[in-house]
Protein backbone atom coordinates (compact mmCIF):
# COMPACT_ATOMS: atom_id res chain seq x y z
CA UNK A 1 0.00 0.00 0.00
CA UNK A 2 2.61 2.30 0.83
CA UNK A 3 4.18 1.69 -2.74
CA UNK A 4 0.97 2.70 -4.49
CA UNK A 5 0.36 6.50 -2.61
CA UNK A 6 4.27 6.98 -3.32
CA UNK A 7 4.60 10.59 -5.18
CA UNK A 8 6.51 10.25 -8.48
CA UNK A 9 8.39 12.72 -10.23
CA UNK A 10 6.69 15.08 -12.62
CA UNK A 11 3.04 13.05 -11.61
CA UNK A 12 1.76 17.03 -10.65
CA UNK A 13 2.08 17.81 -13.71
CA UNK A 14 0.43 15.12 -15.38
CA UNK A 15 -2.49 15.40 -13.06
CA UNK A 16 -2.46 18.94 -13.85
CA UNK A 17 -2.82 18.22 -17.78
CA UNK A 18 -5.63 15.58 -17.09
CA UNK A 19 -7.69 18.31 -15.06
CA UNK A 20 -7.47 21.41 -17.50
CA UNK A 21 -10.35 22.11 -19.79
CA UNK A 22 -8.42 22.01 -22.44
CA UNK A 23 -7.46 18.44 -22.71
CA UNK A 24 -11.03 17.32 -21.40
CA UNK A 25 -12.22 18.67 -24.33
CA UNK A 26 -9.88 17.24 -26.58
CA UNK A 27 -11.03 13.82 -25.23
CA UNK A 28 -14.82 14.80 -24.98
CA UNK A 29 -14.86 15.54 -28.90
CA UNK A 30 -12.31 12.84 -29.61
CA UNK A 31 -14.91 10.22 -27.57
CA UNK A 32 -18.31 11.44 -29.66
CA UNK A 33 -16.43 11.02 -32.57
CA UNK A 34 -15.53 7.79 -32.09
CA UNK A 35 -18.80 6.59 -31.01
CA UNK A 36 -20.07 7.98 -34.19
CA UNK A 37 -17.44 5.68 -35.83
CA UNK A 38 -18.98 3.34 -33.98
CA UNK A 39 -22.38 4.07 -35.52
CA UNK A 40 -21.21 4.22 -39.20
CA UNK A 41 -19.73 0.96 -38.99
CA UNK A 42 -22.40 -0.50 -37.44
CA UNK A 43 -24.44 0.24 -40.71
CA UNK A 44 -21.81 -1.08 -42.66
CA UNK A 45 -21.35 -4.34 -43.27
CA UNK A 46 -17.33 -5.67 -42.38
CA UNK A 47 -14.76 -5.91 -45.32
CA UNK A 48 -15.83 -3.10 -47.24
CA UNK A 49 -14.04 -0.11 -48.28
CA UNK A 50 -15.81 2.59 -46.13
CA UNK A 51 -15.81 -0.06 -43.34
CA UNK A 52 -11.81 -0.43 -43.24
CA UNK A 53 -11.88 3.64 -43.50
CA UNK A 54 -13.71 4.09 -40.57
CA UNK A 55 -11.90 1.06 -38.89
CA UNK A 56 -8.43 2.65 -38.92
CA UNK A 57 -9.76 6.28 -37.80
CA UNK A 58 -11.23 4.61 -35.14
CA UNK A 59 -7.60 2.86 -34.35
CA UNK A 60 -5.94 5.95 -34.77
CA UNK A 61 -8.38 7.25 -31.96
CA UNK A 62 -7.62 4.30 -29.89
CA UNK A 63 -3.74 5.50 -29.34
CA UNK A 64 -5.14 8.55 -28.02
CA UNK A 65 -7.23 6.50 -25.54
CA UNK A 66 -4.68 4.17 -24.04
CA UNK A 67 -2.59 7.15 -23.72
CA UNK A 68 -5.17 8.93 -21.80
CA UNK A 69 -5.59 5.99 -19.71
CA UNK A 70 -2.23 5.29 -18.98
CA UNK A 71 -1.37 9.11 -18.01
CA UNK A 72 -4.35 8.64 -15.49
CA UNK A 73 -2.77 5.31 -13.78
CA UNK A 74 0.44 7.34 -13.99
CA UNK A 75 -1.41 10.19 -12.06
CA UNK A 76 -3.16 8.23 -9.55
CA UNK A 77 -1.55 7.85 -6.53
CA UNK A 78 -3.80 5.01 -5.76
CA UNK A 79 -3.82 2.64 -9.03
CA UNK A 80 -7.08 1.04 -7.92
CA UNK A 81 -8.76 4.31 -7.10
CA UNK A 82 -8.76 4.91 -10.59
CA UNK A 83 -9.24 1.36 -11.79
CA UNK A 84 -11.53 0.26 -10.18
CA UNK A 85 -14.02 2.62 -7.93
CA UNK A 86 -13.53 5.34 -11.01
CA UNK A 87 -14.33 2.39 -13.46
CA UNK A 88 -10.88 2.99 -15.38
CA UNK A 89 -10.77 -0.93 -16.72
CA UNK A 90 -14.01 -0.01 -18.93
CA UNK A 91 -11.52 2.84 -20.33
CA UNK A 92 -9.29 0.28 -20.91
CA UNK A 93 -11.53 -2.17 -22.89
CA UNK A 94 -12.73 0.92 -24.91
CA UNK A 95 -9.25 1.59 -25.81
CA UNK A 96 -8.85 -1.59 -27.27
CA UNK A 97 -8.34 -1.08 -31.17
CA UNK A 98 -9.84 -3.18 -33.63
CA UNK A 99 -7.25 -5.32 -35.22
CA UNK A 100 -9.30 -8.07 -36.32
CA UNK A 101 -7.62 -10.91 -33.85
CA UNK A 102 -11.21 -10.83 -32.15
CA UNK A 103 -14.49 -11.12 -34.07
CA UNK A 104 -16.46 -9.29 -31.65
CA UNK A 105 -13.61 -6.49 -30.54
CA UNK A 106 -15.90 -4.11 -31.86
CA UNK A 107 -18.02 -4.36 -28.89
CA UNK A 108 -15.72 -3.22 -26.64
CA UNK A 109 -16.13 0.55 -27.81
CA UNK A 110 -19.42 0.60 -26.21
CA UNK A 111 -17.37 1.06 -23.26
CA UNK A 112 -16.67 4.25 -23.89
CA UNK A 113 -19.48 5.53 -22.70
CA UNK A 114 -18.59 5.16 -19.39
CA UNK A 115 -15.75 7.99 -20.27
CA UNK A 116 -18.49 10.01 -21.87
CA UNK A 117 -20.66 9.79 -18.76
CA UNK A 118 -17.65 10.67 -16.25
CA UNK A 119 -16.46 13.64 -19.11
CA UNK A 120 -20.34 14.72 -18.76
CA UNK A 121 -20.19 15.18 -15.25
CA UNK A 122 -17.21 17.12 -15.41
CA UNK A 123 -19.19 19.52 -17.91
CA UNK A 124 -21.88 20.16 -15.29
CA UNK A 125 -23.84 23.58 -16.33
CA UNK A 126 -21.98 25.49 -13.42
CA UNK A 127 -18.75 24.44 -15.22
CA UNK A 128 -20.19 24.68 -19.07
CA UNK A 129 -20.78 28.79 -17.87
CA UNK A 130 -17.08 28.92 -16.49
CA UNK A 131 -15.42 26.87 -19.63
CA UNK A 132 -17.62 29.24 -22.00
CA UNK A 133 -15.71 32.14 -19.83
CA UNK A 134 -12.55 30.62 -20.22
CA UNK A 135 -12.40 30.18 -23.92
CA UNK A 136 -13.67 33.92 -24.36
CA UNK A 137 -11.35 35.26 -22.35
CA UNK A 138 -8.29 33.06 -23.84
CA UNK A 139 -9.38 32.29 -27.55
CA UNK A 140 -5.87 32.72 -28.83
CA UNK A 141 -5.25 29.64 -26.45
CA UNK A 142 -8.18 27.50 -27.53
CA UNK A 143 -7.86 28.52 -31.52
CA UNK A 144 -5.40 26.36 -32.43
CA UNK A 145 -6.94 23.06 -30.62
CA UNK A 146 -10.62 24.02 -32.23
CA UNK A 147 -9.25 24.84 -35.53
CA UNK A 148 -6.68 21.43 -35.05
CA UNK A 149 -9.98 19.59 -34.29
CA UNK A 150 -12.03 20.61 -37.04
CA UNK A 151 -9.61 19.98 -39.84
CA UNK A 152 -9.21 16.48 -38.40
CA UNK A 153 -13.55 16.10 -38.64
CA UNK A 154 -13.74 17.31 -41.74
CA UNK A 155 -11.30 15.63 -43.15
CA UNK A 156 -12.07 12.50 -41.82
CA UNK A 157 -15.92 12.60 -42.33
CA UNK A 158 -15.64 14.13 -45.98
CA UNK A 159 -13.30 10.71 -46.89
CA UNK A 160 -16.01 8.47 -45.73
CA UNK A 161 -18.68 10.36 -47.11
CA UNK A 162 -17.15 10.77 -50.32
CA UNK A 163 -16.24 7.02 -50.30
CA UNK A 164 -20.05 6.14 -49.64
CA UNK A 165 -21.58 7.76 -52.59
CA UNK A 166 -18.49 7.39 -55.00
CA UNK A 167 -18.91 3.26 -54.15
CA UNK A 168 -22.56 3.65 -55.95
CA UNK A 169 -20.90 5.41 -59.34
CA UNK A 170 -18.80 2.99 -62.15
CA UNK A 171 -17.23 5.85 -63.29
CA UNK A 172 -15.78 6.98 -59.77
CA UNK A 173 -11.87 7.66 -59.74
CA UNK A 174 -12.07 7.96 -56.22
CA UNK A 175 -12.75 3.60 -55.01
CA UNK A 176 -10.40 3.12 -51.70
CA UNK A 177 -10.21 4.81 -48.41
CA UNK A 178 -6.82 6.50 -49.76
CA UNK A 179 -8.11 8.19 -52.70
CA UNK A 180 -10.93 9.17 -50.54
CA UNK A 181 -8.42 10.45 -47.98
CA UNK A 182 -6.19 12.08 -50.54
CA UNK A 183 -8.81 13.71 -52.24
CA UNK A 184 -9.85 15.31 -49.03
CA UNK A 185 -6.64 16.66 -48.03
CA UNK A 186 -6.05 18.04 -51.47
CA UNK A 187 -9.55 19.58 -51.30
CA UNK A 188 -9.37 21.51 -47.71
CA UNK A 189 -6.08 22.79 -48.80
CA UNK A 190 -7.28 24.47 -51.54
CA UNK A 191 -4.79 22.70 -54.05
CA UNK A 192 -7.11 20.99 -56.20
CA UNK A 193 -4.23 18.64 -58.24
CA UNK A 194 -7.47 17.04 -59.95
CA UNK A 195 -5.94 13.03 -60.08
CA UNK A 196 -8.98 12.63 -57.89
CA UNK A 197 -12.55 14.41 -58.05
CA UNK A 198 -16.03 13.14 -57.22
CA UNK A 199 -18.28 12.48 -59.99
CA UNK A 200 -22.19 11.70 -58.21
CA UNK A 201 -24.37 14.04 -57.15
CA UNK A 202 -23.82 13.65 -53.51
CA UNK A 203 -19.79 13.24 -53.77
CA UNK A 204 -20.18 17.30 -55.17
CA UNK A 205 -22.31 18.04 -52.26
CA UNK A 206 -19.31 16.99 -49.93
CA UNK A 207 -17.25 18.72 -51.78
CA UNK A 208 -18.89 22.09 -51.43
CA UNK A 209 -19.00 21.34 -48.06
CA UNK A 210 -15.07 20.69 -48.10
CA UNK A 211 -14.34 23.47 -49.97
CA UNK A 212 -16.06 26.47 -48.05
CA UNK A 213 -14.55 24.36 -44.79
CA UNK A 214 -11.01 24.62 -46.08
CA UNK A 215 -11.58 28.28 -46.93
CA UNK A 216 -12.06 28.99 -43.02
CA UNK A 217 -9.68 26.75 -41.55
CA UNK A 218 -6.73 27.53 -43.57
CA UNK A 219 -7.25 31.27 -43.05
CA UNK A 220 -7.84 30.83 -39.51
CA UNK A 221 -4.61 28.65 -39.36
CA UNK A 222 -3.07 31.78 -41.46
CA UNK A 223 -4.16 34.01 -38.31
CA UNK A 224 -3.22 32.10 -35.88
CA UNK A 225 0.41 31.59 -37.22
CA UNK A 226 0.67 35.19 -38.25
CA UNK A 227 0.01 36.12 -34.31
CA UNK A 228 3.26 33.71 -33.19
CA UNK A 229 5.10 34.85 -35.63
CA UNK A 230 4.21 38.83 -35.21
CA UNK A 231 3.82 39.57 -31.49
CA UNK A 232 1.17 41.68 -30.20
CA UNK A 233 2.17 45.16 -28.82
CA UNK A 234 1.68 45.29 -25.52
CA UNK A 235 0.77 48.41 -23.88
CA UNK A 236 3.65 50.10 -22.62
CA UNK A 237 2.85 51.14 -19.02
CA UNK A 238 2.35 54.97 -17.84
CA UNK A 239 5.13 56.72 -16.28
CA UNK A 240 4.95 58.18 -12.76
CA UNK A 241 5.39 61.91 -12.99
CA UNK A 242 8.76 62.75 -11.40
CA UNK A 243 8.17 65.30 -8.34
CA UNK A 244 8.96 68.61 -9.07
CA UNK A 245 11.50 70.44 -6.81
CA UNK A 246 10.82 73.27 -4.95
CA UNK A 247 13.81 75.80 -7.17
CA UNK A 248 11.60 74.50 -10.26
CA UNK A 249 8.56 75.32 -9.34
CA UNK A 250 9.56 78.62 -8.09
CA UNK A 251 11.62 79.14 -11.39
CA UNK A 252 8.07 78.28 -13.10
CA UNK A 253 6.19 80.42 -11.21
CA UNK A 254 8.36 83.48 -11.89
CA UNK A 255 8.16 82.80 -16.04
CA UNK A 256 4.46 82.44 -15.64
CA UNK A 257 4.39 86.21 -14.06
CA UNK A 258 7.03 87.47 -16.54
CA UNK A 259 4.90 85.94 -19.53
CA UNK A 260 1.92 87.29 -17.62
CA UNK A 261 3.16 90.90 -17.69
CA UNK A 262 4.40 90.97 -21.30
CA UNK A 263 0.87 90.21 -22.35
CA UNK A 264 -0.55 93.07 -20.49
CA UNK A 265 2.08 95.32 -21.94
CA UNK A 266 1.33 94.50 -25.48
CA UNK A 267 -2.32 94.88 -24.52
CA UNK A 268 -1.57 98.58 -23.47
CA UNK A 269 0.51 99.36 -26.08
CA UNK A 270 -2.15 97.70 -28.50
CA UNK A 271 -4.47 100.17 -27.12
CA UNK A 272 -2.55 103.46 -27.36
CA UNK A 273 -1.80 102.73 -30.87
CA UNK A 274 -5.48 102.10 -31.78
CA UNK A 275 -6.50 105.98 -29.67
CA UNK A 276 -3.74 107.34 -31.64
CA UNK A 277 -5.11 106.47 -34.76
Amino acid sequence: MAAETTKIPNQGKVANLLSSNTYNIFILVLTIYSLVLMVIQMLEKPGTDIWILTNRYDNLICLFFLADFAMRMYAEPVKRKYFIKERGFLDLLGSLPNLGAFQFAALFRLFRLSRLFRLRRLMNPENRKLLGDEVLHNRGQYALLITALLAAIVLTMASIFVLYFESKSPDANITTGQDALWWAIVTITTVGYGDRYPVTIGGRVVAVFVMFAGVGIIGALASILASILVPQPQAQDAQPESPKSPELEQKLDAVTQELSAMRELLEKMQRDANQNT
